[in-house]
């Protein structure tokens, strides 16, 4: 796509700049994740945001499938690096010169998307990481924020660090700080970000310190009161997530930037998977925090003042993410996988209640389930196959499918992956042990899936394209050199 002059673009800007000005608010995005086995249209995608009058989006990387999907939408996009991109990025101008030009530039243009910040990384601090990228992030950042001042975006387009609420730590929120080997790498990017007119970006989730510890009081999760509230000092907490972002305002207070915007990149609350994880819960926690948020309280640290914006994770379940925190990690949607609303949510955007994708085009209605009259005792090895490939979590304890029988369970496997493949008649086989129905077999909440006609694996595209232009960056360096 060809690029508007340079003064054209900057007009268009400060157009846009102006009339954002006058309507500066809290409002409720969305992250939108791509690892599905069983992936919607990305105009499906964006016509389902636009019908949930959903302003703001959140991707992790910058699918191309994606952004143009969301030209002309006037969705605020907030586009995402991944972390092993960190490495490239902070080495070479050429290298963040050509990413922004890829995946920035050429996209905002008249009619275009509307791209407001950029997510250098995700999660680059986690613990887990044991400092794997935390010498990547400031150079990166300074590498990128060079690419948009040559590309006349610096002053529209935010760079951003999304933080796991892991980088700081305190045992009452007055007393938050991060973690000391973070407070010198932190202390640079908080500062780099407020000479930007960035915010900070926190990811929380109340979810996992309840997953994570069996003594954590559940109704203090919530936003429906609890006898457990936290007392520090004058302060009274009643909920995690206003003791969480009040952890990390005082945090930032130590290192002189207690009045730094925070916007909240992932909140939320999975649907299944886990103990704990269940639609009633799911509608609880997320309508509890829309309405929190929206009401303007703020918390005991910034009262009136809430987040900018919270991002709720997730638009739709992701079938193909790693199970590795757990199998709940695969059910994060406030939609199906489809596009149909889970439960009824009130996003504050006007609507009541959330809307679901229209014209989704799905396999023929059949499903692939154990054959009654086969004997059924050498099936385990074939189970095995089934939910090695495709996703089976909700058979695992805490799962919506966990209570429905060990020949519902071989069903259930055999129909996952049938649907995966297509419903090629042969994945159906299994030696003889699997049978085509025309009759839904799902029980209760446990739902046997039909697929989408138009599926594809999920893939990281981007990657790949990525490593070809580091190939030619390289290779014209080569050249000049010889």
């Amino acid at each position: 796509m060809l690029s508007l002059p340079r003064f054209r673009v900057a007009a268009f800007i400060s157009l846009i700049l102006i009339n954002s000005s006058l309507k500066a608010e809290s409002a409720i995005g969305v992250n939108w994740g791509t690892l599905s086995f069983h992936k919607l249209k990305p105009t499906t995608v964006v016509d389902l945001l636009k019908e949930n009058k959903v302003q703001k989006v959140k991707l992790f990387d910058a699918d191309p499938g994606a952004l143009n999907a969301l030209m002309g939408s006037g969705i605020q996009v907030m586009v995402g690096i991944s972390n092993d991109m960190l490495a490239t990025l902070s080495s070479s101008t050429m290298a963040s010169d050509l990413w922004v030009r890829q995946n920035v530039s050429r996209y905002i243009v008249k009619g275009g998307v509307d791209i407001r910040y950029v997510a250098v990384g995700n999660e680059p601090f986690l613990s887990s990481y044991a400092g794997q990228y935390e010498s990547y992030v400031m150079p990166a950042l300074l590498n990128l924020q060079q690419s948009l001042a040559k590309a006349n975006l610096a002053g529209y387009v935010k760079l951003v660090v999304p933080c796991n609420a892991d980088a700081y730590e305190s045992t009452l929120p007055s007393q938050g700080a991060f973690r000391p080997e973070l407070t010198q790498i932190i202390t640079q990017i908080v500062s780099f970000l407020n000479s930007n007119g960035s915010p900070f970006v926190v990811n929380i989730y109340p979810f996992l310190s309840l997953y994570a510890n069996t003594d954590f009081p559940q109704e203090y999760a919530f936003f429906e009161g609890t006898t457990h509230a936290i007392t520090d000092g004058p302060n009274v907490y009643y909920n995690a997530f206003d003791g969480n972002f009040d952890t990390l305002v005082a945090a930032l207070s130590k290192l002189g930037y207690g009045q730094m915007p925070i916007v909240i990149g992932e909140v939320g609350w999975p649907t299944d998977g886990a103990i704990g994880a269940n639609l009633t819960a799911a509608r609880v926690f997320n309508q509890g925090l829309i309405n929190h948020v929206l009401s303007n309280k703020g918390t005991p640290l910034r009262p009136g003042v809430p987040p900018v914006d919270i991002y709720l994770f997730s638009l739709l379940d992701e079938g193909a993410k790693s199970v590795l925190p757990g199998n709940f990690e695969r059910h994060w949607g406030i939609f199906s996988f489809d596009g149909q609303a889970k439960y009824a949510l009130n996003l504050g955007s006007g609507n009541r209640f959330l809307k679901n994708a229209r014209n989704v085009q799905y396999l023929p209605s059949r499903w692939c389930v154990a054959n009654p009259s086969t004997d059924l005792s050498e099936v385990t090895n074939h189970m095995k196959l089934a939910c090695s490939v495709a996703d089976c979590t909700t058979l695992n304890y805490g799962g919506s499918c966990n209570a429905i029988g060990a020949k519902g369970n071989i069903s259930y496997a055999f129909n996952s992956y049938y649907q995966l493949q297509m419903q090629n008649s042969q994945s159906c086989d299994f030696d003889g042990l699997g049978m085509v129905t025309f009759l839904d077999p799902s029980v209760g909440d446990c739902r046997f899936v039909v697929g989408l006609t138009d599926v594809s694996l999920s893939s990281y595209r981007p990657n790949c394209r990525w490593l070809i232009l580091w190939f030619l960056i390289l290779w014209g360096f080569w050249v000049f050199a010889a």
